[in-house]
């Protein structure tokens, strides 16, 4: 299975646009302990929980691991990673929030490694890993798309990949269709739910997959942060 390369060349540049020019300081916000409004509390509170999820995923023990974290953000799973012993890559189509991330760099930071980078997580030349985390980093793609990009991770993955996406329910639809009644202006790009059971399928029929298994999955929802995880793992 292929990407979409036309698709998803412009989503990827759409996320990259909102993220890098128009969210910049609402996510810098978000992903502090400032105090934000009451929705967006709950959705800090959600993104905490999930990310707490998808850490709870790997080893504890991750020294000598290299993990790449897969749309990095402004750091945070990254930063744990690390203080695991992991090697981590940490990379996210914003310059501006992986600048964000180098300056929370924590001093005391003494096991493991960070290397943050800006650019497309599918980026061949980042090498090997034996663990990939994509926390909300394939929401904004249509299902094939999202399936196909994890596969090629998976081509260079030893261990486990663990993802987030938003899951297809009938409230998530509705906030999305008023969402996208909205100015362009003053809109992120659209989530694109997913149904488990699609991804599962096209999982199923993906021959670079075809040596993984589906392991769990955990739903996480708090207001309007409504996400869900699910782990992939090498035979």
């Amino acid at each position: 299975m292929t990407v979409n390369t036309t698709a998803y060349t412009s989503r990827r540049a759409q996320i990259e646009d909102y993220f890098d020019r128009t969210a910049v300081q609402a996510w810098e916000q978000l992903t502090s302990d400032a105090p934000v409004g009451r929705i967006r509390t709950t959705v800090r509170a959600g993104r905490d929980k999930m990310r707490a999820r998808l850490l709870s995923w790997l080893p504890e023990d991750l020294t000598g691991r290299r993990v790449l974290d897969a749309g990095c953000g402004t750091g945070a799973l990254a930063i744990e990673a690390a203080r695991r012993g992991a090697n981590v890559v940490a990379i996210d189509l914003s310059p501006k929030l992986v600048e964000l991330a180098r300056q929370r760099i924590p001093a005391s930071l003494t096991k493991g490694s960070l290397d943050f980078r800006s650019g497309d997580m599918l980026d061949a030349s980042l090498g090997q890993f034996d663990h990939v985390v994509a926390m909300d980093s394939v929401i904004h793609y249509e299902t094939r798309d999202a399936v196909s990009a994890l596969s090629q991770l998976a081509e260079r993955t030893t261990t486990s990949i663990a993802f987030t996406f938003a899951p297809r329910t009938p409230l998530l639809a509705a906030m999305i269709s008023v969402g996208r009644l909205l100015p362009r202006s003053n809109r992120a790009p659209w989530l694109e739910p997913m149904a488990k059971e699609k991804l599962l399928a096209l999982m199923a029929q993906d021959s670079a997959l075809m040596g993984w298994q589906h392991n769990r999955d955990e739903r996480v929802s708090s207001g309007f942060y409504k996400s869900q995880a699910m782990e992939w793992t090498r035979l």
